[in-house]
Formats: C-alpha cells, sequence, structure tokens
C-alpha cells in the first residue's frame, strides 16, 4: 500500500486503482479498506479509486488521543493524494464521519453517503454511555465483549443475530478492530440528524439504503436527503446494510462520472 502523512504525523495507508476522475471509498465500523474488495473492479473502468486504512486499523498507524477532527485531517491527506479534490462515497458511520468532513471544508466534489447512523425521531437512540463502556472494556482486553456490546446496544441486533455474526468469516477483523469502536461512536455523537448545519451544504450529495435494510436505516436515510438542499435519495436492491455490488458500483460510476 501507498503511504500519506496526516497532520498530526500518523500514517495513513491507502491504494490506487482505476482510471478517471478520482474517488474515494470511506468505510465504517469494523472494517479496512479490504471492504471494498468487491466495489473497486466495478468502478475502476469509470473512476481512479483510493481505498484506504482509516487510523487504528490495518496499515494504518493511530495516535494516543483520539479526535474527530484528526480523521477529517486523514480523509483530507487522501483527497490531497488524489489530486486536491475527489467524489467520496462512505457508508455507515463512515457516511457520520463524511458528513463531518465535508461541513469541514473538505474539498469534496460529490458526495455519496450509504445508510448513516443516525436515529429520528421513533426510533430509540443507543444508550448514552456506550463510548465510556467500549473503553473499559478494551481497558480489560474484552475485545469479543466490546463487539458484540456494539452491535447490541449501538446497532440494536438481537442476540441470535449476534451470534450469527460470531461464527462469520468477518468475525476476526471485528475483534482487531475493537478499539475503534468508541471512534465511531464519538463521531456519531449524539445520533441525531444535524439538520440545520446539513441546510447550508450544496454539494451534490446521494444518499442510498438497501431495501432490506432496517427501518431506522432507512428513516435515516431519508432524513438525510431531506436535510441536504442539493441531494437525492435512493433505495437499491439489497439485503440488512448491504446493496447488491453490480447495483452499488453502476449507481456510484454514474453518479461520479456523469
Amino acid at each position: 500500500m501507498e503511504k500519506v502523512v496526516s497532520r498530526d504525523g500518523t500514517t495513513i495507508a491507502y491504494e490506487k486503482a482505476g482510471d478517471g476522475p478520482p474517488i474515494v471509498l470511506l468505510n465504517g465500523s469494523f472494517r479496512d479498506h479490504t471492504i471494498f474488495d468487491a466495489l473497486v473492479p466495478e468502478l475502476t473502468p469509470h473512476c481512479t479509486t483510493y481505498v484506504y486504512d482509516r487510523r487504528g486499523r490495518g496499515e494504518s498507524g493511530d495516535s494516543p488521543e483520539y479526535a474527530v477532527a484528526r480523521e477529517i485531517e486523514d480523509l483530507q491527506a487522501v483527497i490531497e493524494a488524489a489530486g486536491g479534490s475527489a467524489v467520496v462515497f462512505a457508508g455507515s458511520s463512515g457516511a457520520n464521519l463524511a458528513i463531518e468532513a465535508a461541513l469541514a471544508g473538505t474539498p469534496i466534489t460529490r458526495l455519496a453517503l450509504h445508510e448513516p447512523f443516525y436515529r429520528v425521531d421513533g426510533f430509540p437512540k443507543p444508550p448514552w454511555n456506550v463510548a465510556k463502556t467500549l473503553r473499559v472494556l478494551m481497558e480489560q482486553d474484552r475485545r469479543q465483549e466490546a463487539v458484540e456490546y456494539f452491535l447490541g446496544s449501538f446497532l440494536g441486533l438481537t442476540p441470535d443475530t449476534v451470534a450469527q455474526w460470531r461464527s462469520g468469516p468477518i468475525w476476526a477483523m471485528n475483534e482487531a478492530n475493537a478499539h475503534t469502536l468508541a471512534y465511531d461512536v464519538r463521531i456519531c455523537g449524539d445520533c441525531a440528524v444535524p439538520a440545520d448545519r446539513l441546510a447550508g451544504y450544496r454539494t451534490r450529495t446521494l444518499v442510498l439504503n438497501s431495501s432490506g435494510t432496517s427501518q431506522w436505516l432507512r428513516a435515516a436515510a431519508q432524513a438525510t436527503a431531506a436535510a441536504l438542499p442539493n441531494a437525492r435519495w435512493l433505495e437499491l436492491p439489497g439485503s440488512w446494510h448491504r446493496i447488491d455490488m453490480d447495483v452499488l458500483g453502476w449507481t456510484l460510476a454514474e453518479f461520479a462520472t456523469a
């Protein structure tokens, strides 16, 4: 992987592929750049993709004290490597991060968001002490419990669904990146759609959710799009928190190049 140095000196690892206008892919909770392994080939005939490991994950470095502003600077460093401006696609808590980066003036030419982690009225918010609980579990190196707690308390998954995750192929990655879950909780803040701040953001934006996702994620996507003055909302075929990859690929390629 290639490397850039973020403003605070942290090394951020990224991979570049394809040809065309640059698009930076920003992952959400647990994951590193490999979450986009199936999406990149769908985009590279049309775009130059930049996928990177967020700080604390994969081949990227980290810092002793976390701040959301540092993650915004990481994205800015990758965009600088991409030529100084880029389309950004981000999902899950990564979508919340991309929104904060956009509102901070990051040079994003177009913004695509997949199911940001907001809670609109009518859907319960996570417990107020999620971040503190995660920090305590990590101080005790209880990684599995931290992952299970995040999935249950923050995402609202049932114990049976969490058990299915635990037996799945990416559980090892979940545990390896468990220390970054508190980062994502910080990014999400109070989980309220920042409608007042979004009202002033006029960059062209696409907000997506899958047809098989949770009601709270669908409602969050719709509310985010409604708050943005230059946004379009689309529901695409898929399962829980996942869009069918071929559909996502051509949708993003069209959005980035049209």
